[in-house]
């Protein structure tokens, strides 16, 4: 069976991975999953990722981040989801815990964290927020 949202798959797969304390999970490769990652990592809430092609299918390892034993992401949520998408313009964009979390934008520049998108002024698809 075909799955319906792979993103949303990723961000389960790294808050199970969070509560179980693991060092790092797996998940199906894709550009935007691979795209989603690195604004994480330039915004300091995974250590990294790599491509893992040991296995069948190309995938992703993902590097879990901790501070002091805890989770350096406390919330992960998928905001437009493929029964409902939820655009914003770079003015609307959501600020999540008054600018402590980040909003994750696809723009027509790249996927971008929500302060990106409002200096280079652009809007998009809201995917996820992070915090």
């Amino acid at each position: 069976m075909a799955m319906t949202d792979p993103l949303g798959d990723m961000l389960t797969r790294i808050r199970n991975g969070q509560q179980a304390k693991k060092d790092s999970v797996l998940t199906p490769a894709s550009k935007l999953r691979a795209n989603v990652l690195e604004v994480l990592q330039r915004e300091g809430y995974i250590r990294g990722f790599t491509e893992d092609a040991s296995g069948k299918h190309p995938a992703l390892r993902i590097e879990l981040k901790y501070f002091e034993g805890e989770p350096a992401i406390k919330h992960v949520a998928r905001v437009s989801k493929p029964g409902r998408r939820v655009y914003s313009g770079s003015k609307e964009l959501p600020t999540i815990r008054n600018g402590l979390g980040i909003t994750i934008v696809s723009t027509p520049r790249g996927v971008l964290s929500d302060a990106e998108a409002r200096t280079q002024n652009v809007g998009g698809e809201v995917l996820a927020e992070v915090f």
